[in-house]
């Protein structure tokens, strides 16, 4: 790539407001824009429909980058080296711009849909994980109820490695989304430890939601009342739960097994 600016100094207005979207999530959510770094990362979110408004390039580490965007320029190693998390990526950052997640937004891809929903997760590396497992099992959409954590977070998109642009994602409340599931007649099997049926005897063959909650606290009572089937994963051990992405990637690919995929 060749371009006429060239920042090299760790002052520079950009490199400042770079460092900005980075780390603060009050900034990413002002300007609605947010930082993606790495090749695959950015040629995923470009596929995903995101607007891509500036290529930042070290040519010092990759000079054969074939990114468009609007605006492209070069940085030096040292600038480069700052405003990465990974140095082991292609010497490439992008500034995008976000989407809106509301739930108006949802379009499923099947007339029989298989989501997951997740109750408050507040992990980045939790949420990342969630993300890639609903990649790989190409669902209609994974919801986000009652959100802790910013979806554009670094931690997120390097965690779920760029699967947050792959996946139709929907944040509401815990009420706004029972409404939508309840409106569609989509079935809510909550994972839950009380008054529940092993997973491998429910029926997920129709349109179904799969819903997850946290490790320390589990789900509300709202869903657990809104549930048409609470499901669990026998445990053979000592502890009673999983790790949220490992239990819900159980259920996603039962889900899928039932469903002939």
């Amino acid at each position: 790539m060749d371009s006429q600016k060239i920042i090299t100094s760790l002052q520079n207005p950009l490199v400042k407001k770079v460092l900005q979207l980075k780390e603060k999530s009050r900034e990413r959510k002002k300007t609605g824009l947010f930082i993606i770094e790495g090749l695959r990362e950015i040629e995923l979110a470009q596929k995903g429909g995101y607007v891509i408004e500036t290529v930042l390039y070290c040519d010092a580490i990759n000079s054969n980058l074939q990114i468009q965007a609007p605006e492209e320029i070069a940085i030096s190693r040292p600038v480069y080296e700052k405003l990465a998390y990974r140095q082991t990526t292609e010497g490439v950052l992008a500034i995008a711009k976000s989407k809106h997640h509301t739930l108006d937004t949802l379009k499923f891809k099947t007339k029989n849909p298989l989501i997951l929903v997740a109750e408050a997760p507040e992990k980045p590396g939790n949420i990342g994980a969630l993300l890639r497992t609903a990649d790989a099992a190409n669902l209609d959409a994974v919801l986000i109820a009652n959100p802790k954590s910013d979806l554009y977070n670094p931690n997120i998109i390097r965690s779920s490695v760029g699967c947050l642009f792959t996946t139709q994602i929907a944040t509401g409340t815990t009420e706004e989304i029972i409404s939508v599931l309840q409106k569609e007649k989509i079935t809510i099997n909550c994972a839950a430890l009380t008054a529940s049926q092993n997973y491998i005897e429910a029926d997920f063959t129709k349109p179904t939601a799969i819903v997850v909650g946290t490790e320390a606290t589990g789900l509300s009572d709202t869903w657990l009342t809104s549930s048409d089937q609470n499901i669990i994963i026998p445990m053979q051990g000592e502890i009673d739960s999983m790790n949220v992405s490992v239990s819900a990637a159980i259920l996603i690919f039962e889900a899928k097994r039932q469903r002939g995929f």
